[in-house]
């Protein structure tokens, strides 16, 4: 089977397809001098973007893997992620607090899906 990757880099593949399967490397907002809700939605952009490229969409997601740098900003990533998620196609979810690479970052999504 294939394995297809998208944006390539040295370190890591924004993307790589694989038997239907589209798997996300983690998304974050390029903008740090956002709040969280404004990171957050940054980084849904990026993934809505990410997987339409690969073939899928929101409602294709199969799950979904948060970090936050404080539990603090737990209700604002949630009211975005509520806007953003499409009803009857909620994905399995896990939301962590987790010190992230760059302490600028206040918010990390990671995504599996499923293709189209």
């Amino acid at each position: 089977m294939e394995i297809k990757r998208l944006h390539v880099g040295k370190r890591l593949s924004e993307t790589a397809i694989h038997n239907g399967t589209v798997y996300l490397a983690g998304q974050i907002a390029e903008d740090t001098s956002q709040d969280i809700v404004g990171q957050t939605r940054e980084v849904l952009g990026h993934v809505d973007r990410l997987l339409q490229e690969a073939g899928s969409d929101k409602t294709r997601i199969l799950s979904a893997q948060i970090y936050i740098a404080t539990m603090a900003d737990f209700p604002g990533m949630n009211s975005v992620w509520d806007e953003w998620v499409a009803q009857g196609h909620t994905p399995p979810r896990a939301t962590v607090e987790a010190k992230l690479a760059n302490p600028a970052c206040l918010v990390e999504v990671v995504i599996v899906a499923a293709q189209a």
